[in-house]
């Protein structure tokens, strides 16, 4: 929108398009939906969407506003429902043990080498390259710097805090003991 914006002001006998692919990509809700289009129409930049329940220009005079006002609140809706089945199956996954996401990159030996090896004085960068996945997509590679790095935070974290991290892993044992137990 900014780049839009410019262009606007550097040429503004010009028609500038702003162009998304559907209408619930350019807000998260109704009101931000609503908001952003009228915002366009104020700084004389055109709303145009490729794809959804109204392709092609938006025209806010007339029943343009009123039909755009209805997809939005029906884009916000629907964004709800999704967020609502994804939390419902990511809970229900996780009462059967199971966690998506991605695999840690950094194992447990892995850390204690890093761990090691800044102990003698090595910065990150100089040891990183030595570091081998053992497994995953990149397996045979040598873990990101940030990778090491968010190992290296996430590890000064549970020093930090031994107690909360040992509590948090009992409630969640207890947890998946309770989800496992006959009802």
């Amino acid at each position: 929108m900014k780049t839009a914006r410019e262009i606007k002001a550097h040429a503004p006998h010009c028609r500038v398009i702003f162009t998304v692919f559907e209408m619930k990509r350019l807000g998260r809700d109704a009101a931000e939906l609503t908001a952003l289009a009228d915002h366009l129409t104020e700084h004389g930049l055109v709303l145009e969407m490729l794809a959804g329940p109204l392709p092609g220009i938006y025209d806010p005079p007339g029943p343009g506003k009123l039909l755009f006002g209805f997809f939005a609140a029906m884009a916000e809706t629907e964004r709800e429902n999704i967020r609502e089945s994804t939390l419902e199956g990511l809970d229900t996954a996780a009462r059967k043990g199971k966690y998506g996401g991605r695999p840690p990159v950094m194992t447990d030996d892995m850390l204690h080498t890093v761990l090691r090896r800044k102990a003698l004085g090595e910065s990150v960068e100089q040891f990183q390259p030595a570091l081998i996945n053992p497994t995953g997509k990149r397996k045979g590679q040598s873990p990101s710097v940030a990778s090491v790095y968010r190992a290296l935070a996430e590890h000064e974290k549970t020093k930090g805090y031994p107690e909360a991290v040992e509590t948090a892993h009992a409630d969640f044992a207890a947890l998946q003991q309770r989800d496992r137990s006959p009802k």
